[in-house]
């Protein structure tokens, strides 16, 4: 299963905000003037000043919220580690697997059919147990709200996701350093770099540059957790 991303909902004329923001620091007139007689080669000065000087307390007052489908529970903990951002999430306690769940098999395992074979023999297991103790949760007299909470322990790391996430900007930029890094899981590496290729269709100054330190300043923070992607391609030059 492919990760469906979609950015659903962001802060209209994002770079604009930032921008007169940004000026209204150093300026007597209202942010709603700033923004009615700003052009855009003032927010593209603004910008370049804001995003070269690091100044990005400005970036926290524009948002983009994403719909994400088709990820995996390993992933979904992997994002909600990024504090500063609202999640809303599909409840295992409430919304019952039927049939077989949806689950997302590793790319390390997708040119093995001896270990897709066993990954896929564990999964129905896990519904088999799943469905098994929810209804014998039924038969003790509990509602299926009761069962299916107690039942879901049961359900692996693999298990389908849904989720909705509003980041701004600046959280953003770090969640792209973070994750779009070779370092990452690949699952959550694939996902951000799709949040990332949508972000850059609607505020392509704030997020040109985004992404990991080797692509965007030609170092790594890493130290010997590096993944050597810089230092090869240092070679290679």
């Amino acid at each position: 299963m492919v990760a469906k991303v979609k950015l659903i909902n962001y802060t209209p004329n994002p770079e604009k905000t930032v921008a007169a923001s940004a000026r209204l620091c150093y300026s007597s007139a209202g942010a709603d003037q700033l923004l009615e007689n700003m052009s855009q080669e003032d927010v593209d000065r603004l910008l370049g000043i804001i995003l070269s000087n690091g100044h990005f307390s400005t970036l926290e007052h524009i948002n983009f919220t994403f719909a994400i489908e088709g990820i995996s529970r390993v992933t979904s903990h992997q994002l909600v580690r990024h504090r500063i951002a609202s999640y809303s999430q599909q409840s295992q306690r409430y919304v019952r697997e039927r049939g077989q769940f949806n689950y997302i098999i590793p790319k390390k395992l997708e040119d093995d059919e001896e270990l897709i074979e066993i990954f896929k023999e564990n999964m129905e297991q896990q519904q088999k147990m799943y469905d098994e103790l929810t209804d014998k949760l039924v038969k003790k007299g509990y509602n299926e709200k009761e069962a299916i909470e107690a039942a879901r322990y049961v359900l692996p790391n693999a298990t389908e996701t849904k989720i909705v996430v509003t980041m701004n900007a600046r959280t953003l930029l770090h969640f792209f350093e973070l994750r779009c890094c070779d370092r990452a899981q690949q699952e959550i590496r694939d996902m951000a770099r799709e949040m990332l290729r949508q972000v850059r269709e609607v505020a392509p100054i704030i997020f040109k540059k985004a992404g990991p330190l080797c692509e965007t300043e030609g170092r790594c923070k890493e130290g010997k957790m590096s993944c050597g992607r810089l230092a090869r391609r240092n070679m290679e030059e």
